[in-house]
């Protein structure tokens, strides 16, 4: 299963919590695949390494949601065999084009696309009560998970509190088309199946 988070939120994953929080950095595999895919950017200066690019907000509808599921149960074992620094395979990028295209995509950009719009969606989740509460409420409740974890040692909840009070300050955007949060909310098992991680990541 692939964690598919953001730089602003990745630090959650250090936390080893089950939640995976969004809008995002990606988990090794899948940054490396849509590196190959991604265009260079056409700016002054590059942005710093560990910041992704801002995600472009659709409004998602139920086939975009249903085909980045099925798209992800094929690519994850392509992705999954990738490293991050190897160079593009081209053999890899035509595969992942054209398991997004069978899955109703225009693109594998396109996918990912859609891709980045639920994780920032599923970023807002409580998984306690699978509700949008919004990323904010989210790493507050994480802080609070990590300060009470007595099994926890101290040096790797000090890090982990590092981490998300890091994400607190570098809060994802907020989601713009709020019928994305609907359309995620009725399909968010099977998401977080896919997209959202899990405690042996």
């Amino acid at each position: 299963m692939r964690e598919i988070v953001r730089p602003v939120t990745a630090a959650l994953g250090v936390a080893c919590l089950a939640i995976a929080v969004t809008a995002a950095s990606n988990s090794g595999a899948f940054a490396q695949a849509k590196q190959q895919m991604a265009p260079a950017p056409a700016q002054a200066a590059p942005p710093a390494q560990d910041q992704a690019p801002p995600i472009k907000q659709i409004a998602l509808t139920d086939k975009q949601v249903e085909g980045a599921i099925a798209a992800a149960k094929e690519m994850d074992p392509i992705t999954a065999k990738l490293s991050q620094d190897a160079k593009p395979d081209p053999k890899i990028v035509a595969q992942l084009e054209a398991i997004a295209k069978k899955n109703g995509f225009a693109s594998y950009d396109e996918y990912n696309n859609v891709v980045d719009n639920i994780s920032l969606v599923l970023g807002g989740f409580d998984p306690q009560t699978k509700k949008y509460v919004g990323p904010e409420a989210v790493v507050k409740a994480q802080i609070a998970q990590v300060q009470a974890d007595k099994k926890m040692s101290a040096k790797d909840k000090k890090d982990a509190l590092a981490d998300l009070n890091e994400a607190l300050k570098s809060p994802p955007p907020a989601v713009e088309n709020k019928g994305n949060i609907d359309l995620v909310t009725k399909s968010y098992d099977k998401l977080m199946e896919e997209f959202g991680g899990s405690d042996d990541n």
